[in-house]
């Protein structure tokens, strides 16, 4: 149980299903079909008072890969780290031209 409580609470462990749905490809028929046939386990949540629930990320990705298979699950979580990388970048580019205006401005 302890184990259990402790994967609901580790960063990056969880999603929520509308992340799910566009992280992996699924509908949320699907989703709903996997809920009602126990294939996922589910919690409750609000993010900023919209309701939502959250799921074990290891058990959408197993859901994924039986549903689509390997192949696809492995094309779409290199796809959802690159737009990640992507995302890094762009934030780090505009640092770096606000320091570099800085660094101007102080010369």
């Amino acid at each position: 149980m302890d184990d259990l409580d402790s994967e609901w609470k580790r960063k990056g462990a969880t999603l929520t299903d509308k992340t799910a749905c566009k992280e992996f490809g699924l509908t949320p028929d699907d989703l709903n079909a996997a809920l009602r046939a126990g294939a996922l386990q589910w919690r409750k949540a609000s993010i900023y008072g919209n309701p939502c629930l959250r799921l074990l990320r290891r058990e959408v990705e197993a859901l994924v890969k039986k549903k689509r298979g390997g192949k696809y699950l492995n094309e779409r979580q290199v796809k959802a780290e690159l737009g990640r990388i992507n995302k890094e970048l762009r934030r780090l580019k505009t640092q770096v031209a606000a320091l570099e205006a800085r660094k101007a401005e102080l010369l």
